[in-house]
């Protein structure tokens, strides 16, 4: 296989985001992490000779996915050496609106009963809404929102009826 041969057949039907991509310190504890506090679970897991990499995504989403890409170098392997790996925070975040305020509330609770909650719950102006902003095992922020208004935003302003 050449380095312009391509690998895979199905591709977006147009330009669209595919994923966001976080260093990690701990793979097993990271997915565990994500998998306690959000919808997401694990789509594949690769190793290489660099290091270690996971594909985190909600299944309901398969015809348009977005992933959440973990990755884990080897000591000695990280390409971008020595560049620093930041992380996302305090306000830079990865937003995930819930359906329910109570969610936000449990959320919250939980996470403050095991040590990763950074602010809230707090109700803010709109569009923001009733938040909490978690830290995930490698320092990142996580935003959980209800009554954001992106869903009837992106509706209203784009005429859809989608679910």
């Amino acid at each position: 296989m050449s380095e312009h041969d391509t690998v895979y057949k199905i591709r977006p039907p147009r330009q669209r985001w595919t994923h966001l991509a976080l260093i990690v310190k701990d793979m097993d504890k990271t997915i565990a992490w994500y998998e306690k506090y959000t919808h997401l679970e694990v789509l594949s897991r690769m190793e290489d000779g660099q290091g270690y990499g996971a594909w985190m995504a909600d299944r309901n989403d398969a015809d348009s996915p977005f992933v959440l890409v973990l990755a884990q170098f080897f000591e000695g392997k990280d390409p971008f050496a020595p560049a620093h790996h930041g992380t996302l925070g305090p306000f830079a975040h990865i937003g995930i609106e819930v359906m329910e305020r109570e969610d936000i509330d449990r959320l919250a609770a939980l996470a403050k009963e095991e040590g990763c909650l950074a602010l809230g719950p707090a109700q803010m102006p709109p569009p923001v809404g009733y938040i909490c902003f978690l830290k995930d095992p490698d320092g990142n922020t996580i935003e959980f929102s209800h009554d954001q208004g992106v869903y009837e935003t992106a509706r209203k302003v784009w005429h859809s009826d989608a679910d």
